[in-house]
């Protein structure tokens, strides 16, 4: 039987594990990468009877990573495969501060695994599947803050930015292609996880729009991972997923 082939990173908390637990399916093969396995994920897959690999990685070593993901497509059998998906989620939040105030290994973190790691695993996908003849999509999770600024921000803001660029590029590469994979940078919505809960604690002087993510919590306005991800999920299977590279989970069909 083919299997559809999803690799998922930041798998292990948040929309990333309501994702992983959306995808476990008999007719589905999932590798999660993330810095945690998670063994409730691993005990779901098993009474599913869905295929399931975790790989315990850290994306500040992308390239690592990548080479690794390059091996283990390599000594795939795409005749077993119907599709083979990337989806980049995972991230992290630099410390919330101006700009001047930020720690330069800080900094270097949050673009590692927000920017540098997405483009490394993407190229490490589309060329390792590049010959096997089955739809290939990647999405990439980004966020409304790619698209506007914000103060005390800017880590996150310009590796969500870049994030939208680069599947730009991507989708232009792919274009050219007889059949080039479909690709998309989807901003999610605004979802109660950990990153709100920095957000809504840090403070106020350091972080002007501070009290604007506490209504937001307080006005009932945050999606839950588990909703985020069901979003997501739809949208990747939208017809036109891909049509447009940069797009929102609430953008109308």
């Amino acid at each position: 039987m083919s299997q559809h082939l999803f690799i998922l990173t930041g798998a292990s908390r948040g929309m990333g594990l309501a994702m992983a637990e959306q995808l476990l399916h008999p007719d589905h093969r999932l590798l999660c990468i993330s810095r945690h396995s998670n063994e409730a994920l691993a005990a779901q897959a098993q009474a599913r009877g869905a295929s399931l690999l975790q790989w315990q990685a850290d994306l500040l070593d992308g390239a690592r990573v990548a080479r690794r993901l390059q091996d283990w497509l390599a000594a795939q059998n795409p005749a077993e495969l119907a599709s083979a998906t990337l989806i980049n989620n995972a991230g992290v939040i630099a410390r919330i501060s101006p700009l001047g105030q930020a720690d330069a290994q800080d900094l270097a973190n949050a673009l590692r695994v927000g920017l540098e790691a997405p483009m490394q695993l993407s190229a490490a996908f589309i060329g390792g599947t590049d010959a096997w003849g089955v739809p290939r999509k990647v999405l990439n999770i980004s966020s409304g803050l790619g698209r506007r600024a914000m103060a005390s921000q800017a880590a996150y803001c310009a590796a969500k930015a870049g994030m939208d660029h680069f599947t730009r590029c991507l989708a232009l590469d792919e274009a050219l292609k007889p059949a080039g994979a479909r690709v998309c940078s989807l901003a999610p919505g605004v979802i109660d996880t950990d990153m709100q809960v920095q957000l809504r604690g840090a403070s106020g002087q350091d972080f002007p729009d501070q009290g604007n993510f506490q209504q937001l919590k307080d006005k009932g306005l945050l999606s839950s991972p588990q909703q985020a991800a069901t979003q997501v999920l739809a949208y990747l299977k939208r017809p036109d997923f891909g049509a447009n590279p940069v797009a929102d989970v609430r953008d109308p069909a």
